[in-house]
C-alpha cells in the first residue's frame, strides 16, 4: 500500500513522492533497457509503485510512490536512532505508528529508502554514479500551491516570524530553515548599524572611531548570538547534535577491511597518514590560486592606476574601461578553473562521510572567495595609499607600451612629481562594493535566470512545434508516431509538461548563498568604516534577498532534497574569523585616514601596528565577556528541553520504584516489624561468623534500633523509660 501524501499536495502532484530521470541518449539501446529494467526490478522488489512517461528525445520519467508500510518502518528507525544519540528527548512509540509529521520528514526518509545501500534495507540507487550512470536525478516536486501561497503573504510583510520559520524547514528542511533563519537574524542584526551609520556619517563622517568601536562591538555579538541561535534552533527542531549521525558517500574507495576489536564489526578504513598526504596539496593549490588570481588583480589594479590617474592621451575615456573588462573576462574564468581543480582535489582525498566532503570543498572555495572579493580593496588601502609614490615610476612600463600606438603630438611626459594620491579612491571601491556589487549579484543570481529560463522555454517550445509542422523527411515522419503513441493522457498533460519543466532546473545548493552572507558580512566587518552606509545598503539589499532566495527555490530550482544540520557549517568560523580580522583592519584603517591632512609617508610602522596588536587584543577580551554574557542566556527552546529531560527522569525513576514493590511505611511494619521470639531465638549469630555479620545481627528491625536509641537517650538524662524496666 502506498503512503498518503497531504491532501492538496496529493492533488497537484497525482500522489507522486520522487521523479527519476532516466537519461538514454548516447548509449547502447540494449544496455540502457537493461539497466531500467533491473530500476524497475529494484524499486518493485521493495513495493514501491511505478510509472513511466516519456521525457524528452533523451529520457524517461519514472515516477515514484513509497509503501505505507515501509515508509513508516523508515521514519520509527529513523526515530530510534535518533532517540539513542540523545536528539530526542521521547523514546518512539511503535513502529506502526510512526507517521511523518512534516514534508520534509516523509521525503527524506523516501529518499533514504531510495539511495541507501542494499544492507542498509534501501535500493542503493545513487545517481550517476558506479551501475547507476543512466539515472541523471532524483527529485521531489514542488508544491506549487502552497509555495505560490507563502509568495503571495511574505511579499506583504516585513519580517518573518517563528512559525513561518518552521514552515520552512517542516517543507524543505533543516539545511534550508537554518540559511533562512541565520537571514533573518542578520537582517534584523543590520536594524541598528544602519541607523547608527546614518548617523555617524551625518555627524561624524568617514573612519570615525566611534563607529569603528560599535561596529567591531556589534559583529561580536551577532557572531556569539548566532552561536546561541543555531543551539535554540538545534533544540526546536530536534536536530542538536544531529552532526555526529554522518553519512557514508558512496564514492569513498576503502583501502581494506578490519575488525574492530571491542564490537567485532567489520569496517572499511582508509588510512588517515594517506588523506592526509593528499590534503597538503592544498598547500600549492593554494599558493597556485594565490598567485594566478592575485596576479590578474594586481595586473588590473595597476593598470587603472595608471589610466585613470597618470595617463593623458588620446582615447583615455575608452581605455578607462578597459581593466574592468580584463577583470570581468579573466577572473570569472580563472575561478572557475581553479573551482573545478579544488572539486578533483577534494574527490582525491577521498573523504568517508559526506559532511567532511562537503566541509572541505567549502574551505578550498573560501580562499578564491576570499580573494576576489577583498583583494581589491586591500591592494588601495594597504599598497596604494603607503607606496604609490614608490611603485608609481614603474606603471610607465603601460605608458612605453602604448608610445607605438599614440602619435608624436598626442604623447604627453608623464611627471612623476606631479602625481598626487586620489584620496576618494578606497571610498569610491567600497561603495561599489556595498551598492553595486549588491545590486549586480541580485539581478544574475535571480533576475537573469528567471528570464533566461523563461526565454529557453519559449525557444524550445517554439524548436518543437517547428518539427511538428515540418513534414519532410523520414526523421521527422517517425518523430510523429513518437509523439502520437506516447501523447500524455489529456487529464495528465498540465501536470507532466510542470514535471519535464522541474526536470530541466538545476540543483539548488544553499552553500553558495551562505557565501554570498559570509562575503557581505566580511565587507561589513574589515571595511564599513570607509563609508558608515555600507549597512544601510546591506540591509535593503538582505530585505530583497529573504524574498528573491524563496522565489529563486520554488521557480528557478528542483525542489531541494530535506537534509538534516544543526549548524550552518564551516560558515560559522568563517564569521568569527571575519569578525577577528575586522578588529585589524578596521584599526589601521582609522589610524591611516582618520586624519585627512596626514601624508601616507608620515604613518609609522611602528605606531601601525600596536595600534592592531592593541585592536586585537581588545577584541579577545570583549568577545570573551559577550561569550560569557551570552551562556548565561536560556531561551524558550532550552527550558523546555530542560523540563522534557527532567520528566522524563522523573517518569523512570516512577516506573523504577513502582517495579520494586515499595508501598507506604504500614507494609514495611508488617514486613519488618513483628518477628516470633522462637525465630528470634534461631536467628542468634552462632560461633564462626563474620564480625560485619555479627555487628548487623543485634538489631532485627528498625523498631529494635527505636528502641535502642531511646534507651540511649533516655539514660543520658538519667531516667529510664518504662517500657524498659519491663523488658528487664
Amino acid at each position: 500500500m502506498a503512503s498518503t501524501p497531504p491532501r492538496d499536495y496529493a492533488q497537484d502532484n497525482f500522489g507522486v513522492d520522487y521523479v527519476i530521470r532516466y537519461h538514454f541518449n548516447g548509449s547502447d539501446i540494449s544496455h540502457a533497457t537493461r539497466q531500467l529494467v533491473r530500476l524497475l526490478r529494484t524499486l518493485g522488489e521493495l513495493g514501491f509503485q511505478t510509472e513511466v512517461r516519456h521525457g524528452d528525445k533523451s529520457s524517461l520519467l519514472v515516477f515514484v510512490r513509497a509503501p505505507e508500510e515501509s515508509l513508516h518502518r523508515a521514519v520509527h528507525t529513523s526515530r530510534v536512532r535518533d532517540w539513542l544519540y540523545g536528539l530526542r528527548n521521547t523514546e518512539p512509540g511503535p513502529a506502526g505508528s510512526q507517521e511523518p509529521k512534516t514534508d520534509a520528514e516523509r521525503l527524506r526518509a523516501i529518499y533514504y529508502m531510495i539511495t541507501s545501500p542494499r544492507e542498509y534495507g534501501g535500493a542503493g540507487i545513487t545517481p550517476k554514479h558506479g551501475d547507476w550512470k543512466h539515472v541523471e536525478s532524483i527529485f521531489a516536486l514542488h508544491d506549487q500551491r502552497t509555495n505560490g501561497k507563502w509568495i503571495m503573504k511574505w511579499s506583504k510583510k516585513t519580517l518573518l516570524d517563528r512559525d513561518e520559520l518552521d514552515q520552512i524547514r517542516a517543507k524543505f528542511g533543516e539545511k534550508v530553515g537554518f540559511y533562512f533563519a541565520f537571514l533573518q537574524s542578520y537582517v534584523r542584526f543590520l536594524i541598528f548599524p544602519a541607523v547608527f551609520g546614518v548617523f555617524c556619517w551625518t555627524l561624524l563622517g568617514d573612519f570615525s572611531i566611534i563607529y569603528t568601536v560599535v561596529n567591531c562591538l556589534g559583529c561580536i555579538v551577532f557572531v556569539e548570538y548566532w552561536k546561541r541561535r543555531e543551539v535554540d534552533l538545534g533544540i526546536r527542531w530536534q536536530v542538536k547534535g544531529v552532526s555526529v549521525l554522518q553519512t557514508r558517500r558512496r564514492q569513498f574507495k576503502p583501502e581494506r577491511e578490519v575488525k574492530d576489536e571491542i564490537t567485532g564489526e567489520v569496517r572499511a578504513v582508509f588510512p588517515w597518514s594517506k588523506r592526509l598526504l593528499r590534503q597538503l596539496l592544498q598547500i600549492p593549490f593554494a599558493l597556485l590560486a594565490a598567485s594566478a588570481l592575485g596576479a590578474i588583480i594586481a595586473t588590473g589594479f595597476a593598470i587603472e592606476i595608471f589610466l585613470c590617474e597618470l595617463y593623458n592621451g588620446p582615447f583615455k575615456t575608452y581605455l578607462a574601461f578597459v581593466p574592468t573588462i580584463l577583470l570581468s573576462t579573466l577572473i570569472p574564468t580563472i575561478s572557475t578553473v581553479l573551482n573545478s581543480v579544488a572539486t578533483r582535489l577534494n574527490d582525491f582525498e577521498n573523504h568517508e562521510t559526506q559532511e567532511c566532503y562537503d566541509a572541505a570543498l567549502i574551505q578550498k572555495k573560501l580562499v578564491l572567495n576570499f580573494m576576489t572579493s577583498y583583494i581589491p580593496i586591500v591592494l588601495t588601502a594597504f599598497v596604494y595609499v603607503p607606496f604609490a609614490p614608490v611603485i608609481v615610476p614603474y606603471l610607465d612600463v603601460f605608458g612605453v607600451t602604448m608610445h607605438p600606438f599614440v602619435s608624436k603630438q598626442d604623447q604627453k611626459t608623464i611627471a612623476h612629481a606631479d602625481f598626487h594620491i586620489d584620496p576618494s579612491r578606497l571610498r569610491n571601491q567600497v561603495i561599489y562594493f556595498g551598492v553595486t556589487a549588491q545590486i549586480v549579484n541580485l539581478l544574475t543570481e535571480t533576475v537573469v535566470p528567471f528570464v533566461l529560463l523563461k526565454v529557453s522555454r519559449k525557444y524550445k517550445e517554439y524548436s518543437e512545434n517547428r518539427g511538428k509542422r515540418d513534414e519532410k523527411g523520414k526523421a521527422n515522419a517517425e518523430k510523429r508516431e513518437f509523439v502520437s503513441i506516447y501523447a500524455d493522457p489529456p487529464e495528465e498533460a498540465e501536470f507532466l509538461d510542470r514535471v519535464r519543466e522541474e526536470a530541466e532546473l538545476p540543483e539548488y545548493d544553499v552553500s553558495s548563498d551562505l557565501r554570498e552572507m559570509c562575503i557581505q558580512f566580511g565587507y561589513l566587518s574589515l571595511f564599513s568604516t570607509v563609508w558608515p552606509l555600507m549597512p544601510v545598503s546591506f540591509l535593503i539589499n538582505n530585505w530583497v534577498e529573504l524574498r528573491s532566495d524563496f522565489f529563486k527555490i520554488c521557480k528557478e530550482y528542483k525542489r531541494p532534497t530535506p537534509q538534516r544540520t544543526d549548524t550552518i557549517g564551516p560558515w560559522l568560523d568563517t564569521l568569527g574569523l571575519l569578525a577577528w580580522l575586522g578588529s585589524i583592519s578596521t584599526s589601521a584603517l582609522v589610524y591611516m585616514f582618520c586624519d585627512p591632512d596626514e601624508k601616507p609617508a608620515e604613518i609609522k610602522a611602528w605606531a601601525l601596528l600596536l595600534t592592531i596588536f592593541f585592536a586585537e587584543h581588545i577584541y579577545l577580551a570583549v568577545r570573551y565577556v559577550v561569550e560569557a554574557t551570552m551562556s548565561k542566556i536560556e531561551t524558550p527552546s532550552m527550558r523546555q528541553a530542560r523540563a522534557q529531560q527532567f520528566l522524563m527522569r522523573q517518569k523512570y525513576l516512577e516506573s523504577s520504584v513502582g517495579a520494586r514493590g515499595w508501598s507506604d511505611d504500614s507494609e514495611l511494619e508488617s514486613q519488618a516489624g513483628d518477628t516470633p521470639p522462637e525465630q528470634e531465638a534461631d536467628a542468634e549469630p552462632q560461633d564462626g561468623i563474620s564480625s560485619s555479620e555479627r555487628f548487623w545481627s543485634h538489631q532485627r528491625s528498625w523498631k529494635d534500633s527505636v528502641n535502642v536509641g531511646a534507651d540511649i537517650i533516655m539514660q543520658s538524662q538519667g531516667t529510664t523509660r518504662p517500657e524498659s524496666k519491663k523488658q528487664r
